[in-house]
This record gives C-alpha cells, structure tokens and sequence, in this order.
C-alpha cells in the first residue's frame, strides 16, 4: 500500500490563493482535475522526482470552509539547505512561517507554513547521519 494523495480544504473561488501557495512558494505543480471532478471547484498540485510522481496534494472546495489548524501534509526535501530556501522564499511571499519547531522532530529539520487559508503544511528533510 502506498499513499496516492492528501485532500486539504479551501473556500470556493479561491483557486488562485491555492496557486500563490503550492504552485508558487512551495513548487509544486498544478495538474487539471479530471473532468468528472473539475466542477466542483479547488485544484491539485503535484511533486515529481524526474517523471515520477512523489507526492500530491488535491485542494478541494469545503462549505462551509474551516481551516485545518493541526492536520496537515508534510514534505520531504533532500537538504537543510533547500529547507531553508524554502522557508525564506515561502516567508518572502507573504506567508506564515514558523521554525518554532524546527528541531522537536528526532532525525530531521523542519518548518511550518500555513496556505493563504491557515491550513498548516509540514516541510522536513532528514538530518545527516554522523
């Protein structure tokens, strides 16, 4: 069993605050929502690894919409490095980040964002081993 996807919940007509956020300061790239589902509003991003698809994360319309304050998705990078870019460069776009707790997680690095909703998202890499 693998995971194929995480549902994160936005308010309708808000695609382009989703966009300025995981397409946009995360990275990640949007793909159209199959036809069948595309009108009921919200968007999908995902990551690749070359051509692979390494994770996915599908907004869709909640109403009435409540952001998720503790339940989030948590992405994997490959270095301290590119975590901190990231946060600098999700932090520079207007968002909130929070290094509060960034070394409470045994084995890894990591940040907490919140989406242009107050959806919280997860970003980490693992530490180095000595």
């Amino acid at each position: 069993m693998r995971l194929h996807h995480v549902q994160v919940s936005m308010p309708r007509g808000e695609e382009e605050v989703a966009r300025r956020f995981y397409a946009d300061a995360l990275g990640l790239v949007e793909v159209d929502k199959p036809a069948e589902l595309a009108g009921r509003g919200g968007c999908w991003f995902r990551a690749f690894d070359g051509e692979t698809v390494v994770a996915e994360i599908h907004l869709g319309v909640d109403d009435p919409f409540i952001a998720a304050k503790k339940a989030h998705p948590a992405l994997v990078l490959d270095s301290v490095g590119e975590l901190e870019a990231l946060g600098e460069r999700v932090a520079r776009m207007g968002f909130e980040v929070s290094w509060s707790e960034r070394t409470t997680f045994g084995g890894y690095e990591r940040f907490h964002a919140r989406d242009g909703f107050g959806n919280r998202v997860e970003v980490l890499t693992p530490l180095a081993s000595a």
